[in-house]
């Protein structure tokens, strides 16, 4: 894909005067696919995977755990899934609702994403997946999941004779 004003082929621009009111030009927009999944609009196509790819989420591992944040502003904790499956893959998933459209309203800009979206992390060998926490404060989910302790070696000092 390029970043094309659409202007250029047919397409109109939100204000010809904005220069940062580009689309990003797809040019199989008009292509007739056989797959279900692309014979949909080409923009309800764009608008899912732009919710299911732009939930960003920082993974860091501390001394005692694996550590997963994830900024999910305005929704609720019932919203969200945090799932293991089989042991080793960690599921975080949800739904952001659109926002009910009223007769009168004019819409500008529609930037926020909404839909479904699912991100998935294969876990290391260390982490103890029956023991994940998931906590939600301030559209910010925190996953913990607790690591197994590296056992040191038995090291055991011999006399030495002389």
């Amino acid at each position: 894909m390029s970043l094309v004003p659409s202007s250029l082929f047919g397409g109109r621009r939100t204000n010809v005067f904005d220069p940062f009111s580009l689309d990003i030009w797809d040019p199989f927009q008009d292509f007739p696919f056989t797959s279900t999944a692309l014979s949909a609009p080409r923009s309800e196509v764009a608008k899912e995977t732009s919710a299911f790819a732009s939930t960003r989420i920082d993974w860091k591992e501390t001394p005692e755990a694996h550590v997963f944040k994830a900024d999910l502003p305005g929704l609720k904790k019932e919203e969200v899934k945090v799932e293991i499956e089989e042991g080793k893959v960690l599921q975080i998933s949800g739904e952001r609702s659109k926002e009910k459209e009223e007769k009168n309203d004019k819409w500008h800009r529609v930037e926020r994403s909404s839909g479904k979206f699912m991100r998935r992390f294969r876990l290391p060998e260390n982490a103890k997946a029956d023991q994940v926490k998931a906590s939600m404060e301030n559209g910010v989910l925190t996953v913990t999941v607790p690591k197994e302790e590296v056992k040191k070696p038995d090291v055991k000092s011999i006399e030495i004779s002389g």
